[in-house]
């Protein structure tokens, strides 16, 4: 007789060991999770030694949805011998590192995670309504059987043009930025595109050294835009906008989501003022061999000899130019995907008319309930998707849908706001 499991997570990023960290104490619920990755290691190419999280610490794998959780934050930096030492420092957000630190600690808490296990098929049982999902490990395929799935791959990198037979090692992904920062500081000229949280700090890792190389730094937004983080604007990031925005219609929230990125796309207001300090100090010395370009997007790219030839467009002057560079890092953040094993359940899955998922409320995506997704929602649920500090409750839902009752209480109003006008009119 086969074992038949409640649940397999696809995918350990931070949201689906969050899921896993919270079903670690039900016994009604007997998971497993696999990730094609060896271990856990987030964005190791963007672990600069400065970094941090832009959510508090609350934030972390469980506190949101259980504050006595023993996988919580605050016992691991116990555990530790760190409690006082982060009181003592009183700053709410985790630098990147100690996060990546603290996730690896509860996986090895964990004894139902597993990583280089690759997931290449999925097949559905109808009879007995269960799903088949087929794990290489060690060049040996194994199959697992469970009631339902949570599809936790998350988005992959984004280069806005084709890159093909470009060398890698010079032009690439900001995910990759550390691997090759060594090589592209021996370059003459460095071009960086984007201008998100990821972009600027590198553009403010490599203005340490600006004396050595041009550097440039070229977004299509009007401006480096500083993330939105007032308290008035953080209750958008909350079950009752997420109410509002999923039964907006789907062109009203594509619309949105475009007009929303500065709330979660945004810099640090921190170093963004690091970065023009910087600036200042450095120009006092000698002219600057660095430039800040606004307005302005990437037509094309081109290798030579001498690097890279970019195409650039001024969109409001209409005009285009070209730039020479011997190195060009893309900070041009992530897109989702739908990973490829799902070709053997597509019959099963709801889409929207543009093929996207279409993700209910509840976060699944089928009409039974039993496929579930983390951070595919953007076009459903907003920019909370993406959110660290709403992992919880995205989990708690999702947890009290696999149990078929509420495990973890999930707070239905915390706004003082009101975003939906029906609420006069009833």
């Amino acid at each position: 007789m086969i074992k038949v499991y409640d649940f397999i997570g696809i995918g350990l990023g931070p949201f689906n060991l969050s899921l896993a960290a919270l079903t670690s104490n039900i016994r009604d619920l007997d998971g497993l999770f696999f990730d094609q990755k060896e271990a856990f290691n987030w964005h190791p190419g963007l672990m600069l030694e400065s970094v941090h999280l832009q959510t508090p610490f609350m934030a972390d794998l469980v506190i949101l949805a259980d504050p006595t959780h023993p996988l919580s934050f605050l016992n691991y930096a116990k555990q530790q011998g760190r409690l006082y030492q982060f009181y003592i420092r009183e700053d709410f957000f985790l630098m990147r590192k100690e996060y990546n630190q603290y996730c690896r600690w509860v996986i090895s808490q964990l004894d139902n995670c597993h990583f280089g296990r690759c997931v290449t098929d999925i097949q559905h049982d109808s009879e007995q309504a269960i799903y088949a999902v087929k794990v290489e490990h060690q060049h040996k395929t194994e199959i697992y059987y469970c009631k339902k799935l949570i599809l936790g791959t998350g988005p992959t990198p984004h280069i806005p043009l084709s890159t093909q037979g470009m060398d890698t090692t010079t032009c690439f992904h900001a995910l990759e930025y550390l691997d090759y920062k060594p090589k592209i500081q021996s370059k003459k000229s460095i071009t960086l595109v984007g201008s998100g949280q990821s972009a600027a700090e590198i553009y403010y890792d490599l203005l340490q050294d600006v004396d050595q190389y041009q550097l440039n730094w070229v977004t299509r937004s009007p401006r480096f835009f500083p993330l939105e983080y007032s308290k008035l604007t953080l209750e958008m990031t909350s079950p009752d906008y997420i109410d509002y925005f999923h039964e907006l219609p789907s062109t009203k929230r594509d619309e949105l989501n475009t007009s929303q990125k500065g709330l979660y796309k945004g810099i640090n207001t921190d170093l963004i003022n690091a970065i023009y300090d910087d600036l200042y100090i450095k120009s006092l010395d000698k002219k600057l061999t660095t430039d800040l370009i606004t307005n302005t997007s990437i037509q094309s790219i081109n290798s030579s000899e001498q690097g890279f030839s970019l195409t650039l467009r001024q969109e409001e002057q209409q005009q285009d130019f070209h730039l020479n560079t011997e190195a060009v890092i893309f900070a041009t953040g992530f897109s989702y995907q739908p990973p490829r094993f799902l070709s053997g359940i597509n019959h099963l899955i709801l889409r929207d008319e543009q093929g996207r998922f279409q993700v209910n409320r509840e976060y699944f995506i089928d009409q039974d309930a039993t496929i579930f997704v983390q951070n595919a929602e953007l076009h459903t649920h907003g920019f909370t998707a993406p959110d660290l500090g709403m992992a919880c409750y995205r989990n708690s839902i999702i947890i009290n849908q696999l149990l078929g009752f509420t495990f973890y209480p999930v707070e239905k109003q915390i706004a003082f706001q009101t975003f939906d006008a029906r609420k006069f009119s009833a």
